[in-house]
């Protein structure tokens, strides 16, 4: 089985580790993935486990926080260096059986430098890095398990059984379903060849937002009420005989034509 090994550092985005695993399972199955205080039963030897499982996968996710390379301890050293670092341990059984290294790198995380790295895992420098965004986290860990789709055709096999639909299939769907590239609904009309009076009229291809065709009466989009009036104006007009001031709003706010006991029209504004 292939499998997917999720190599991270305690104590620096183990919240992330978790994450990834949990996407990535659900894509290639929890079989496929292996994250070490999931995998790990208890009783296990804990050395043979990880090193047994980094010499089996077929890729190595390295989970890269901003602590990842922080200085600690009191002789100021990078935790790279210590003898009994896991994290860089899993890396370099990873690297060398030839396993397929991506560093993962979340939020700020700066791209690792060949010279912040012991010697024994230096290549990871030169591996091509994903990125991670949380804000976008949905979007990166489908675009990661896009990639390793591409990359290992029997992680292919095993996303298919879980459903998995390539990228444009999952286009052709969401678009299937009503659905544009930017997320909002659209309506997709064929050509209507009878004319309807009164609604929308001919329509061909994609169309939103309002449509009115050949409108008879008052017609209003806005967010307050509409009143119609006999006569309107966009701006105030007294008449000849000093009489009506008439108004025409906005639609956003009311407006109320009345009439005085002559019958003549008289402000009703509100």
């Amino acid at each position: 089985m292939p499998l997917i090994f999720v190599n991270y550092r305690t104590n620096d985005e183990e919240a992330t580790a978790t994450l990834v695993d949990r996407e990535l399972s659900r894509v290639f199955g929890d079989e496929s993935v292996f994250r070490a205080s999931k995998s790990i039963g208890p009783g296990s030897r804990f050395p043979q486990e990880l090193l047994t499982a980094a010499r089996r996968s077929s890729v190595l996710l390295a989970v890269i926080g901003p602590r990842w390379l922080e200085v600690g301890g009191s002789g100021g050293r990078s935790p790279l260096e210590a003898e009994d670092d896991w994290t860089r341990r899993e890396i370099h059984e990873a690297l060398e059986t030839g396993a397929v290294v991506i560093p993962l790198l979340v939020g700020g995380a700066k791209r690792l430098r060949h010279e912040d790295l012991p010697a024994e895992i230096g290549d990871l420098a030169d591996c091509q890095y994903r990125r991670l965004n949380h804000r976008n986290a949905d979007a990166d860990l489908m675009g990661l398990a896009d990639d390793l789709v591409r990359l290992l055709p029997e992680l292919a096999a095993a996303a298919r059984n879980n459903g998995y639909q390539a990228p444009s299939a999952r286009l052709a769907e969401d678009r299937d379903d009503g659905t544009d590239d930017a997320g909002g609904s659209r309506v997709r009309a064929g050509v209507i060849k009878h004319r309807q009076r009164g609604g929308i009229g001919n329509l061909n291809g994609d169309f939103s937002g309002t449509f009115v065709s050949e409108p008879q009466g008052p017609v209003h989009t806005g967010s307050g009420h509409l009143y119609q009036a006999r006569e309107q104006h966009l701006g105030p007009r007294i008449s000849s005989d000093g009489g009506a001031v008439n108004y025409v709003a906005d639609n956003h706010g009311s407006v109320n034509q009345r009439e005085d006991r002559n019958g003549r029209p008289e402000d009703g504004q509100r």
